[in-house]
Parts: C-alpha cells; structure tokens; sequence
C-alpha cells in the first residue's frame, strides 16, 4: 500500500512539475544567441502580434550595435560604453549591468549555463555569470572582437581579427584549440552536425571539426565576408564584400550559384535569414532581397531608404529587420509587402531577436525596445 501511494505521489509531483515548468518557460521563450541558434537562420519559434506595441524602451547610454540574446526571462545587450547589461524581459527593468573596459560593437552575446559570453573592440572575451553580473572569466586574443560566440556543449567558439577561431572551455575560460585563417576572423561561425563552419576576411569558407578543430575543408569564395553563414543541411548561404550572396554545396565543396544585384552594387553586410525555401538578407544597396534558395533567383526586393547592415529574423509569415534609416521593419515573407513599421529616429544596425512573440532590438542612439 505504501509503495503505491509512493508511487501515484511521485507521478503526481512530476505532472505539477511539468505543468510548473511550462508556466514558467513558454515555448519559444528564447533566443540565446546571435541569430537564434547554432545554424544561424534567424527563425523565430513564436510570432509577434499582427501589430506590435511597444512594451518597454531601456536607455543603454551609447550606441548599440550588438544584437540582443534572450534566455530565462532575461535580455542580455552590449553597448559602445563597454556595458553588458541584463534587463528584465516582462518589465525592461535593468537587472545588472558589467563594465567591459571597452566597447562593444558588433559582438553579440550568448547564453548558457548560467554564464553569458560577448567580446570586446581591445580583444578580449568576457564570460559573464548570469546571476549577478559578476566576471566568471576573460580570455585575451590579439585584436578586436566583432564576432559572436556560439555554444556548443561545454565549449564556447569565437572569431577575432587576430585572424584565429577559439575553442574555449566554457566553464573556465581554457584553450581547447585555435585555428589561424588567413584574415581576420569577423564572422560568427555556424555549427551543424559537430562541423564549425565558418566565413572569413581570407576569401574562403572553411569547415572543422568542433572536437578538435581539425580543418575538414575549404572553399574559395573569391570574396571577403563579414556576414555569416546560414545553415541547411548540405547547403551554406553568405553574402559578400564583392555584391553577391553565394551558396555552397558542403559536400560536393563548390559555390553552386551566385545573386547580384545587376542595377545597383553594393556589398552584403547582413546575415541571410533562410525559411520558406528562401533566403532574406539586406545590402548596402538600401534593399531587403529575398531569394530563392534553391535556384538563387529573386523572389522580390523591399527598398528602405538607407543601407540595411541588420540581419533578418523570420516569424510566422514575416521578415522583422532593421535599417539605417532608423526604422524597424516588418515584411510579408510571401511578397515583400510592408506591413508594419517602428521610426526609432536613429539608424538600426544590431538585429532583432524574437522569442515569446516580442522583439528585442537596439539602435544606434542606446535605446533598447521590446515589441509585442
């Protein structure tokens, strides 16, 4: 008798648990790092409203062009001051705030295991306890750090214009590998499968083994990349300094087609978001493309009136991104339609993340917003 009541109390505290659980972590709770996830395909779980309102507005101080992540109710944001603050995802009330030492630019954070992870314009790597605030750990490479790290398991990689991609132990901030490019290493790398795959300032897309860093191949691109890359199975897609988005067949090692633009030529600086058999991305050229990701085709363009250095992210059947002529835009995936926009009155370079229905961004004159 005793053992089945242990036993129906035992089931019956793993159901409130779960109920529990759910209540407070809805799905699609999360963007935890630079666009979404470790295949960078800028796809959100949760749509916005049909018409967002603002929520909340949180004054940073400076300039902000690091990209939010969004992890266990938390924003996490980085800005030209050196500040890394935390703020609160219901109300924007600021939680913490960590001084860097130097700013941070286009370096994105990501969360995991209690700890959050950006990089700094002196070089150094910041591992950041979630909790608090307070520093876990710092690694110092040789030069500015403009890419996003990216967490995979218990190792946290990062790019850094010293020309190396880091492998670091997430938990103690230790060198597990390095690997020297030709350049400098601006991009995020993507992950997929345990293969790092990653775009470089050396021409070429190369490809490691996450273990040990071993280079598993390398494909000239012909072209600098400050984008990175999206993942889809066998495919890579990025965009270019020499005004083309290319795609990559992984296993067969080569560029199966490349999209220019043939009326303006302008470089692509954002990353492409990819659903729908299509790829969204903006460009120097003032556009938003969307191409088709089989035949590298255009599907249609969007003309903002500045240049769109923000990358994409896709929720439900519209495209959220920002541009240089300060507004937030929200495209109808299908057509390239306008159907909502936000007039912040500065240029937004950093890229939304969504998670809950609410999107997080930040523009050049320190304002955080959340929509929803």
């Amino acid at each position: 008798m005793m053992e089945r009541r242990s036993a129906f109390l035992a089931i019956a505290c793993a159901a409130w648990l779960c109920v529990h659980a759910s209540a407070q972590a809805p799905a699609g709770a999360s963007w935890p790092q630079f666009r979404g996830n470790h295949r960078l395909t800028g796809v959100a779980e949760n749509a916005p409203p049909t018409t967002p309102k603002l929520l909340w507005k949180y004054e940073v101080g400076e300039s902000i062009d690091s990209s939010a992540a969004i992890a266990d109710g938390v924003v996490y944001v980085g800005a030209f001051n050196g500040d890394l603050v935390a703020v609160d995802f219901a109300s924007g009330k600021p939680k913490w705030k960590y001084q860097a030492g130097s700013p941070i630019g286009e370096s994105s954070p990501a969360v995991g295991g209690g700890t959050v992870f950006v990089g700094d314009s002196s070089g150094i790597f910041h591992a950041v306890r979630t909790a608090d605030g307070s520093k876990l750990w710092t690694f110092k490479t040789q030069s500015e750090i403009k890419s996003s790290p990216v967490i995979v398991g218990g190792v946290v990689l990062i790019g850094s214009y010293d020309g190396f991609l880091y492998a670091l132990d997430a938990a103690k901030g230790s060198l597990k590998w390095k690997f020297e490019t030709d350049g400098p290493v601006h991009a995020t790398p993507a992950v997929h499968n345990g293969v790092v795959i990653v775009a470089g300032c050396d021409e070429s897309l190369r490809a490691f083994n996450v273990t040990d860093g071993k280079e598993l191949f390398r494909i000239v691109a012909g072209a600098n990349t400050a984008a990175s890359p999206v993942i889809d199975g066998d495919r890579a897609y990025v965009g270019t300094f020499n005004n083309e988005v290319l795609a990559f067949d992984l296993k067969a090692k080569k560029i199966i087609w490349r999209y220019e633009n043939p009326d303006r030529q302008f470089p692509y600086y954002s990353s492409a978001a990819l659903a729908g058999g299509r790829l969204f991305v903006g460009s120097r050229d003032k556009l938003v493309h969307a191409i088709d990701a089989a035949s590298g085709k255009k599907a249609w363009t969007f003309t903002t009136q500045a240049r769109v250095d923000s990358s994409p992210a896709v929720a439900g059947d519209r495209i959220y991104i920002g541009s240089s002529d300060g507004r937030l835009y929200a495209l109808n995936m299908a057509s390239g339609q306008k159907e909502w926009e936000f007039d912040a009155g500065a240029a937004i370079t950093a890229s939304p993340a969504i998670a809950a229905g609410r999107i997080v961004i930040g523009s050049t004159d320190g304002a955080l917003y959340c929509f929803g």
